[in-house]
C-alpha cells in the first residue's frame, strides 16, 4: 500500500508542473484571449452576419483617420519629449558618482507603480488656473499661463511618466560600455566628443530605440492622462473607444480597438526585435569610471559640464517634482490660501453622508485594497508559473513566451471592453449561461495586466541560477517540482516579493479597465474616485490622490527593497 502511495505521489510530482501550466493557460484563455477575441468578433460580426463593414468604416472615414492621426502625433511628440528628458538623466546616472545616486536610479521604476490618474491630478494642481505655477507667476507680478486642456500639457505629462523609463533602459547599457574601447579611441587621437560619437553612441542607439519604442506604445494607448488633461476635445483612440462604450456603440468601439491593437502589436514586435539585439550584444569587460559630481579642479570644461547638470536639475524639479509637490500642497490649502484639512474632512463627511450614486472615499480605498489582494492571489502564481515555463529550454519556447506576454501589448480599455462583452454580459456554454461580474471581473482584468510584471521580475532571476544546483537535487532523488520548491524559488524569493508588490501596485493604480467594469459608485476604486472628484472640485481630488500616493509609495518601497535592479525593466 505504501509503495502504491509513494508511486502515486511521484507520478503526481512529475505531472504537477504540467498540470499547473495547463491550468494557467486555461485561466489566461478565459480571462484574456476569450475577452479580446470577443472584441475582434464584434468588429467583424454585426446583424447576425460576418461583415467587414465596421472595420472598413474606421479605416476609410476621415473622422476616424483624424483620430488616429492625432493619437500618433501626440505619441510622437510625447516620445520626443520623453527621450529629450530621459537621456540627460541617463548621462548623469551613468557618468557621475554622487550621494543619492542609487536612490535616483531606483526612482526610475516609478512609471510602473505610479498611477497615471495621479500624475494627471498633479499636473492639474501645478498648471491649472489656480495652480502652483500661476500662484508663483502672480506673486512675481507676471500674467497667468493657461496650459491645461492643451496638447503641451498632455505631452509634458507623458514625459513625466515615460522619461524615467528611457533613463532606466539607457543607463543600463551606458554603464556596460567597455572603457578599453573608449581609451583606445582616445589613444588614437580622437577627442572626447569624437570618442563618444564613434564608440559610445553606437552602443546606446539600440537602447534609445527601445526606450523610444516603448514610450510610443505607452503614449499611443494612453487613456487617463489624455482624458484628464485633454478631455474629449483632444480625444485619442483610447478616449474615443471609452466614449463609444459609454454610448453603447460596441461595434464601433470594437472596430477602433481592433485597429489600435493591430498597431500596438506591430510596434511591440519592433520593440522585441530591438530587445533581442540588445540581449545578444556582450557586456563591456570593464565599465567606464564615473566622475565625481563635484570636481577636484574647476576647468572651463568641468564648469560647463556641471552647469549643464545643474540646468537639468532645475528641469527635473519643474517637471518631475513640482506636480507631486503641488498635489500635496493643494490637498492642505484652502480656497483662500492657508493651511487646512477641510479637503480630507470632506472625504470623511462624504463617506458618512454620501448618497448611493456619489463616490464614497473609504469605500474606494477598501475596494482598491480588496481588488489588490485578489489580483495578488491570482497574478502571483500565474506569474511564477510563466516564469518557470519561459526559462526552460524546449521547442516553441519563444512562441509560448510571446503568447504569455501578450497582455502587455493590449491596452486596459480593450481588455475592459472584452471583459464587458464576453464575461460580464455572459456567454452560453453547453446550455448554461456563465457570467463574471462585479469584483470578480475587475480582479480578473487587473490580474491580466499585472502577472506579466511578476514574470518579468522573477524570470531573469530563475534564468540566472546555476543549473548545477537543480542537477544536484535531481541526482539526490528530488523530483522536478521538489527541486523547484526547495531550491529555485527560495533563491529567488526577493524577486517573488518584488513581483508581488508590482502586481499589487498595478492593481491599486489601474484605471482603464476599472472605469468600464466598475458597477456604480459602490465598486469604484481610488483612481476612479480621483477622476470623479477631479471633474467637480480640485481639493478633494488632490486629497484622494495623496491617499493613493501613500499606498503606491509603500508598494514602491517594497519593490525597491526586495527587487533591487531586477525589478521593473528586468525584461520589459
Amino acid at each position: 500500500m505504501r509503495r502504491a502511495v509513494d508511486a502515486l505521489r511521484r507520478w503526481g510530482e512529475r505531472r504537477a508542473l504540467t498540470a499547473v501550466a495547463l491550468l494557467t493557460a486555461l485561466v489566461l484563455g478565459l480571462l484574456f484571449y476569450y475577452p479580446v477575441g470577443t472584441v475582434f468578433v464584434d468588429a467583424v460580426y454585426a446583424g447576425g452576419e460576418w461583415t467587414l463593414g465596421p472595420l472598413a468604416d474606421v479605416l476609410t472615414d476621415p473622422f476616424y483617420r483624424e483620430i488616429f492621426r492625432f493619437t500618433a502625433y501626440q505619441a510622437l511628440l510625447s516620445t520626443a519629449a520623453s527621450v529629450a528628458l530621459g537621456l540627460p538623466g541617463a548621462w548623469v546616472l551613468a557618468r557621475f558618482d554622487f550621494r543619492g545616486r542609487e536612490t535616483l536610479r531606483s526612482l526610475t521604476i516609478l512609471p510602473f507603480v505610479m498611477p497615471s490618474i495621479m500624475v494627471a491630478i498633479g499636473f492639474v494642481a501645478t498648471f491649472g488656473r489656480t495652480g502652483t505655477l500661476n500662484a508663483v507667476l502672480g506673486a512675481l507680478g507676471l500674467p497667468e499661463v493657461t496650459l491645461l486642456y492643451s496638447l503641451p500639457a498632455i505631452v509634458v505629462a507623458h514625459a513625466f511618466y515615460n522619461a524615467p523609463l528611457v533613463t532606466r533602459v539607457t543607463t543600463a547599457v551606458w554603464e556596460s560600455v567597455d572603457a578599453s574601447a573608449v581609451e583606445t579611441a582616445r589613444t588614437l587621437g580622437a577627442s572626447p566628443r569624437r570618442a563618444f560619437r564613434d564608440v559610445v553612441l553606437p552602443q546606446l542607439l539600440p537602447a534609445i530605440a527601445v526606450g523610444a519604442t516603448l514610450t510610443f506604445i505607452f503614449t499611443f494607448a494612453s487613456f487617463p492622462i489624455v482624458l484628464a488633461l485633454g478631455g474629449y476635445q483632444l480625444a485619442t483612440v483610447e478616449v474615443f473607444i471609452y466614449s463609444r462604450v459609454q454610448n453603447l456603440a460596441f461595434a464601433e468601439a470594437a472596430s477602433l480597438a481592433v485597429v489600435e491593437t493591430a498597431l500596438s502589436l506591430g510596434l511591440t514586435y519592433g520593440y522585441l526585435r530591438y530587445e533581442a539585439r540588445m540581449s545578444s550584444s556582450g557586456r563591456g569587460a570593464r565599465p567606464q569610471r564615473r566622475r565625481p559630481l563635484w570636481p577636484a579642479s574647476w576647468t572651463q570644461r568641468a564648469a560647463a559640464t556641471r552647469l549643464a547638470v545643474a540646468g537639468y536639475g532645475v528641469v527635473v524639479l519643474l517637471v518631475f517634482v513640482a506636480p507631486v509637490a503641488s498635489m500635496l500642497l493643494a490637498s492642505v490649502t484652502g480656497p483662500q490660501g492657508g493651511f487646512t484639512l477641510d479637503h480630507y474632512l470632506f472625504l470623511l463627511e462624504r463617506q458618512q453622508t454620501g448618497t448611493s450614486y456619489q463616490v464614497r472615499p473609504l469605500t474606494a480605498v477598501r475596494n482598491s485594497l480588496v481588488f489588490g489582494l485578489g489580483t495578488l492571489a491570482l497574478a502571483l502564481p500565474m506569474g511564477v508559473v510563466t516564469s518557470v515555463l519561459t526559462t526552460r529550454d524546449f521547442r516553441g519556447r519563444k512562441v509560448l513566451d510571446a503568447l504569455l506576454m501578450a497582455p502587455l501589448t493590449v491596452s486596459g480599455i480593450v481588455v475592459g471592453l472584452g471583459m464587458l462583452r464576453g464575461l460580464v454580459f455572459g456567454t452560453v456554454v453547453f446550455g448554461t449561461r456563465i457570467q463574471v461580474t462585479g469584483a470578480l471581473a475587475v480582479v480578473a482584468a487587473h490580474a491580466v495586466g499585472a502577472y506579466p510584471f511578476v514574470t518579468r521580475t522573477v524570470a531573469p532571476l530563475l534564468g540566472g541560477l546555476d543549473p548545477r544546483l537543480v542537477e544536484s537535487a535531481r541526482t539526490l532523488g528530488a523530483s522536478r517540482v521538489r527541486a523547484l520548491l526547495d531550491i529555485e524559488l527560495p533563491l529567488v524569493a526577493a524577486g517573488v516579493v518584488a513581483g508581488a508588490a508590482f502586481a499589487f501596485a498595478i492593481s491599486i493604480g489601474e484605471f482603464d479597465s476599472t472605469v468600464i467594469l466598475a458597477e456604480g459608485s459602490s465598486s469604484y476604486t481610488m483612481p476612479v474616485a480621483v477622476q470623479r472628484y477631479l471633474g467637480r472640485r480640485l481639493g478633494p481630488a488632490t486629497a484622494m490622490g495623496c491617499v493613493l500616493l501613500a499606498v503606491t509609495g509603500l508598494s514602491f518601497v517594497v519593490i525597491e527593497r526586495f527587487g533591487g535592479r531586477t525589478g521593473g525593466r528586468g525584461g520589459f
